[in-house]
Protein backbone atom coordinates (compact mmCIF):
# COMPACT_ATOMS: atom_id res chain seq x y z
CA UNK A 1 0.00 0.00 0.00
CA UNK A 2 1.37 3.54 -1.07
CA UNK A 3 1.83 5.78 1.95
CA UNK A 4 2.44 9.56 1.93
CA UNK A 5 5.48 11.46 1.66
CA UNK A 6 6.99 12.35 5.09
CA UNK A 7 7.38 15.24 6.60
CA UNK A 8 4.73 17.03 5.82
CA UNK A 9 5.79 20.22 3.90
CA UNK A 10 2.92 22.47 5.51
CA UNK A 11 3.53 24.72 2.99
CA UNK A 12 6.57 26.42 4.49
CA UNK A 13 10.43 26.20 3.57
CA UNK A 14 12.35 23.74 5.63
CA UNK A 15 13.64 26.52 7.64
CA UNK A 16 10.20 28.33 8.78
CA UNK A 17 8.40 24.34 9.03
CA UNK A 18 11.35 23.73 11.58
CA UNK A 19 11.32 27.18 13.40
CA UNK A 20 7.43 26.65 13.61
CA UNK A 21 7.51 22.79 14.72
CA UNK A 22 10.43 23.78 17.51
CA UNK A 23 8.20 26.61 18.80
CA UNK A 24 5.45 24.62 19.12
CA UNK A 25 6.97 21.82 20.80
CA UNK A 26 8.56 24.14 22.63
CA UNK A 27 4.76 25.42 23.82
CA UNK A 28 3.44 21.70 24.16
CA UNK A 29 5.99 20.85 26.52
CA UNK A 30 5.93 23.38 28.57
CA UNK A 31 1.75 24.37 28.56
CA UNK A 32 1.19 20.51 28.20
CA UNK A 33 -1.67 20.86 25.38
CA UNK A 34 -1.48 22.86 22.07
CA UNK A 35 -4.57 23.69 19.81
CA UNK A 36 -3.38 23.70 15.85
CA UNK A 37 -4.12 22.50 12.79
CA UNK A 38 -4.65 18.59 12.07
CA UNK A 39 -1.28 18.47 9.67
CA UNK A 40 0.79 20.43 12.13
CA UNK A 41 -0.35 18.01 15.01
CA UNK A 42 0.19 15.18 13.89
CA UNK A 43 4.05 16.43 12.13
CA UNK A 44 4.37 17.92 15.86
CA UNK A 45 3.46 14.21 17.28
CA UNK A 46 6.51 12.61 16.03
CA UNK A 47 8.92 14.97 16.85
CA UNK A 48 7.57 15.62 20.19
CA UNK A 49 7.64 11.80 21.03
CA UNK A 50 11.42 11.45 20.08
CA UNK A 51 12.18 14.68 22.17
CA UNK A 52 10.85 12.68 25.05
CA UNK A 53 12.55 9.54 23.96
CA UNK A 54 15.91 11.64 23.95
CA UNK A 55 15.50 12.89 27.43
CA UNK A 56 14.67 9.98 29.19
CA UNK A 57 18.37 9.35 28.83
CA UNK A 58 19.23 11.85 31.08
CA UNK A 59 22.51 12.72 29.73
CA UNK A 60 23.92 16.28 29.39
CA UNK A 61 24.34 15.09 25.84
CA UNK A 62 20.70 14.67 25.75
CA UNK A 63 20.14 17.85 26.65
CA UNK A 64 21.91 19.35 24.44
CA UNK A 65 20.40 17.41 21.38
CA UNK A 66 17.19 18.69 22.71
CA UNK A 67 18.21 22.11 22.93
CA UNK A 68 19.73 21.98 18.97
CA UNK A 69 16.34 21.25 18.14
CA UNK A 70 14.05 23.18 20.83
CA UNK A 71 16.34 26.82 21.50
CA UNK A 72 14.13 27.42 24.66
CA UNK A 73 16.20 26.60 28.01
CA UNK A 74 12.88 26.63 30.24
CA UNK A 75 10.89 23.93 27.47
CA UNK A 76 14.34 21.88 28.01
CA UNK A 77 14.14 22.68 31.75
CA UNK A 78 10.79 21.20 32.27
CA UNK A 79 10.84 18.27 29.70
CA UNK A 80 13.74 17.07 31.87
CA UNK A 81 12.26 17.53 35.21
CA UNK A 82 8.77 17.35 35.12
CA UNK A 83 7.79 15.76 31.89
CA UNK A 84 10.29 12.93 31.56
CA UNK A 85 9.76 11.79 35.44
CA UNK A 86 5.77 11.15 34.82
CA UNK A 87 6.16 9.32 31.14
CA UNK A 88 9.61 6.98 32.74
CA UNK A 89 7.34 3.73 32.96
CA UNK A 90 5.59 4.59 29.04
CA UNK A 91 7.54 3.43 26.27
CA UNK A 92 6.15 5.80 23.53
CA UNK A 93 3.05 7.16 23.11
CA UNK A 94 3.18 10.24 24.66
CA UNK A 95 0.98 12.71 22.94
CA UNK A 96 -2.08 12.39 21.82
CA UNK A 97 -4.11 14.11 18.90
CA UNK A 98 -7.75 14.92 19.46
CA UNK A 99 -9.35 16.19 16.22
CA UNK A 100 -11.50 19.24 16.96
CA UNK A 101 -14.57 20.98 14.50
CA UNK A 102 -13.07 22.83 11.81
CA UNK A 103 -11.63 26.65 12.37
CA UNK A 104 -14.63 29.08 11.79
CA UNK A 105 -12.55 31.68 9.46
CA UNK A 106 -10.98 29.07 6.76
CA UNK A 107 -12.69 25.66 7.92
CA UNK A 108 -9.47 24.59 8.17
CA UNK A 109 -9.02 21.05 10.06
CA UNK A 110 -8.47 21.90 13.85
CA UNK A 111 -6.42 19.20 16.25
CA UNK A 112 -5.76 19.69 20.20
CA UNK A 113 -2.66 17.90 21.04
CA UNK A 114 -1.58 17.28 24.59
CA UNK A 115 1.06 15.07 26.85
CA UNK A 116 -0.84 11.66 27.29
CA UNK A 117 0.02 11.98 31.39
CA UNK A 118 -1.05 15.41 31.95
CA UNK A 119 -4.29 15.33 30.59
CA UNK A 120 -6.76 15.21 33.09
CA UNK A 121 -9.88 17.00 31.45
CA UNK A 122 -9.80 14.98 27.88
CA UNK A 123 -11.20 11.72 29.86
CA UNK A 124 -14.91 13.35 30.00
CA UNK A 125 -15.62 14.98 26.88
CA UNK A 126 -13.66 17.70 26.91
CA UNK A 127 -13.92 19.42 23.71
CA UNK A 128 -17.87 19.96 22.84
CA UNK A 129 -18.51 20.90 19.13
CA UNK A 130 -19.77 24.54 18.67
CA UNK A 131 -23.50 25.51 18.21
CA UNK A 132 -23.97 26.95 14.92
CA UNK A 133 -27.37 26.68 14.36
CA UNK A 134 -29.94 29.60 13.34
CA UNK A 135 -32.84 30.10 15.51
CA UNK A 136 -35.91 31.34 14.34
CA UNK A 137 -36.68 35.13 15.32
CA UNK A 138 -40.16 34.20 17.03
CA UNK A 139 -39.44 31.06 18.42
CA UNK A 140 -41.03 29.75 21.26
CA UNK A 141 -38.38 29.56 23.19
CA UNK A 142 -37.25 32.80 23.16
CA UNK A 143 -40.52 34.30 23.63
CA UNK A 144 -40.58 32.84 27.11
CA UNK A 145 -37.47 33.63 27.88
CA UNK A 146 -38.91 37.04 27.34
CA UNK A 147 -41.39 37.17 29.03
CA UNK A 148 -39.54 35.23 32.36
CA UNK A 149 -37.20 37.96 31.76
CA UNK A 150 -39.42 41.31 32.12
CA UNK A 151 -41.62 39.32 35.14
CA UNK A 152 -39.01 39.35 37.37
CA UNK A 153 -37.56 42.68 36.19
CA UNK A 154 -41.14 43.97 37.20
CA UNK A 155 -41.28 42.17 40.16
CA UNK A 156 -38.18 43.20 41.27
CA UNK A 157 -38.25 46.73 40.65
CA UNK A 158 -41.27 48.00 43.40
CA UNK A 159 -38.81 45.86 46.03
CA UNK A 160 -35.95 48.63 46.09
CA UNK A 161 -37.45 51.52 46.63
CA UNK A 162 -39.58 50.19 49.70
CA UNK A 163 -35.93 48.91 50.96
CA UNK A 164 -34.94 53.10 50.74
CA UNK A 165 -37.66 53.89 52.72
CA UNK A 166 -37.00 51.91 55.70
CA UNK A 167 -33.51 52.40 55.50
CA UNK A 168 -34.37 56.57 55.99
CA UNK A 169 -36.95 55.53 58.88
Amino acid sequence: MRKGKLPRKLGRTASHRRATLANLSSQLIIYKRVTTTEAKAKEMKRIVDKLITRAKKGTVHAQREVFKFVRDKEAVKTLFEDVVSKSAERNGGYTRVIKLPPRYGDAAKMALIELVDYSEMTTEKAVKRQDRSRRVKGSKKAIDEKTSDDSASVEAAPAAPEAEEKKDA
